[in-house]
């Protein structure tokens, strides 16, 4: 095989007058090969096979059967071969397949993949997406949610750590998001949310669009399988995922949620964004410059974009949306909610209690199983490890605690106390007749001795026996 560089050289020192021969002693190269390759027979830079190509025969019958089913198995169509006379394995088949690119595109399946695509425009202040990621195993013994917002224009993104993927932590979320981001854009763009499109058309859910009436903005769903209408966002979740999600050292939610706004409020927002996209070339050049100049402009970052946009001012209080979840009462009579705890009547220990918090209230009520209200608490700041206690559950939980002591002394638990009479009478009673004490009846031991020993045994010993002096 000859080399580009070889190839080049082969050719130009053929036009040069000299022989084959000369060539390839000069290439240190067959003769052959140069001949082929300045037949234009072979291309530089390309291994001829040894051997012909054993998908080849059957490379019609393999088209046919993609044009059939896009998706059949490898496995399955060499199952097909392997009868016709292809005599290579399956490992051999999947390689040449792959190598001769037979499997044709589906549009359906592979989405944007092999597409040409445009970048799309994003005004000002026109757009946030939405987006939801969700990681296990997180360090506090759970599964992260975290919702991110993105403004499309100029990619800030602010995120919240949310209990569950429900409507009711959504609209929380999101107005938490909202909040962080300093207002809201006038679209919002999200992927097919059951929470927030109806499944299977392009509608907005009837609980979801007073939502969207209560903060004035117009919800706009992707298209069907695109997912790159939501670019912004999707970018933000891996840049997420990876440079703040793999490092967090957060041990709580609460935690979390303070690691992340810092993350999203000095990382992202320093992010550089390229001039060409924002502005056009000839408003990218210099002071008295021509457009096309050699002064490199200077690159705007995420914050500095993001300051100029123009959001529409957001209502005083959230949508006011009901926040349910189900907690299990401790020992100390209390139940946990958002990194504090709310007590309840004592003797409740281990019982799920349902807590319900109305956004845009200050309290918080617990519910017993049976949907009767219990206590309602005001909320103490999250994250703040409070403990909220009425009087009276205080009163009561004193009451049970003092109840509970005693000026007995401590039993001895070192003493030694074998089994009792009716211990043993249960243990006689379950092991039967084997169960019974040995007993020894010494009158019929002693008839037993004598008769074995007649001599040995003196008349005395013997019960019933006559004495005589």
């Amino acid at each position: 095989m000859l080399s580009v560089g070889e190839d080049v050289e082969a050719s130009a020192l053929s036009r040069r007058g000299w022989s084959i021969s000369a060539i390839a002693r000069h290439l240190d190269r067959d003769r052959k090969t140069v001949r082929s390759y300045l037949a234009g027979d072979r291309e530089p830079g390309v291994r001829r096979r040894a051997a012909p190509d054993p998908l080849a025969p059957f490379a019609a019958y393999v088209a046919a059967r993609f044009a059939d089913d896009p998706h059949l198995w490898a496995s399955a169509l060499f199952d097909e071969v392997v009868p016709l006379g292809y005599d290579r394995s399956y490992v051999s088949f999947a390689r040449q397949l792959r190598l001769a690119g037979l499997r044709p595109h589906c549009e359906a399946c592979k989405g944007v993949t092999g597409r040409e695509t445009i970048e799309i425009g994003h005004p000002a202040g026109e757009e946030i997406q939405w987006d939801w990621f969700e990681r296990r195993r997180a360090p506090w013994a759970g599964t992260a949610y975290v919702l991110l917002g993105t403004l499309s224009h100029s990619g800030r993104t602010r995120g919240v750590l949310a209990d569950r993927m429900d409507q009711a932590h959504l609209i929380e979320a999101m107005d938490a998001v909202m909040r962080r981001l300093g207002g809201t854009a006038r679209h919002w763009r999200t992927d097919r949310l059951a929470t927030v499109i109806v499944p299977g058309s392009a509608d907005v859910q009837a609980s979801f669009a007073p939502v969207a009436k209560h903060y004035g903005a117009v919800v706009v769903p992707c298209p069907p399988r695109r997912g790159n209408r939501k670019g912004a966002v999707e970018c933000g979740v891996k840049f997420c995922c990876g440079r703040w999600w793999r490092t967090m050292t957060a041990t709580t939610p609460e935690e979390a949620q303070v690691s992340l706004d810092r993350f999203w409020t000095t990382t992202g927002d320093a992010r550089l964004r390229p001039p060409g996209r924002y502005a056009d070339p000839g408003q990218l050049a210099g002071p008295g410059e021509p457009a096309g100049g050699t002064v490199r402009p200077a690159w705007p970052t995420v914050g500095a974009l993001a300051d100029a946009e123009i959001l529409m001012a957001l209502p005083a209080v959230p949508y006011p949306a009901t926040i349910e979840v189900t907690r299990a009462a401790d020992d100390r009579a209390s139940v946990a909610f958002r990194g504090n705890r709310y007590s309840v009547t004592p003797g409740l220990g281990g019982t799920g209690l349902t807590l319900r918090h109305r956004l845009g209230t200050g309290t918080v009520e617990i519910f017993t199983p049976g949907g009767t209200l219990m206590v309602s608490h005001r909320l103490a700041p999250p994250g703040a490890g409070s403990l909220v206690r009425t009087p009276a559950h205080r009163a009561a939980l004193e009451a049970v605690v003092l109840s509970q002591f005693s000026a007995a002394r401590p039993c001895d638990r070192k003493a030694n106390r074998p089994p009792g009479q009716a211990a043993l009478t249960e243990r006689a009673a379950l092991l039967g007749p084997e169960g019974l004490e040995p007993a020894v009846d010494l009158a019929q031991l002693a008839e037993v001795i004598r008769l074995a020993f007649p001599n040995a045994m003196p008349a005395a010993a013997v019960p019933g026996a006559e004495v005589t002096a």
